[in-house]
């Protein structure tokens, strides 16, 4: 029971690692994206920092976006 914080086709939300690594960029850029309110919603669990698979596509899916845009 419990949150999957892998990147297995399965999980239900990512943690900061398993994001960054599913997503191909670093710790420091989710940070940096996170404090320019650019990044993924993210939820508080417990003290973790979790990332929902609808967060992550809804946080790609903008991106896609504003590169079209750009």
């Amino acid at each position: 029971m419990g949150f999957k914080s892998s990147s297995s086709p399965s999980t239900e939300a990512y943690s900061v690692e398993g994001f960054c690594k599913a997503h191909g960029i670093s710790r420091a850029l989710f940070y940096l994206i996170q404090r320019d309110r650019t990044g993924p919603a993210v939820m508080r669990v417990r003290g973790r920092t979790l990332i929902s698979r609808e967060a992550a596509a809804a946080w790609r899916a903008r991106m896609e976006t504003a590169q079209e845009a750009a």
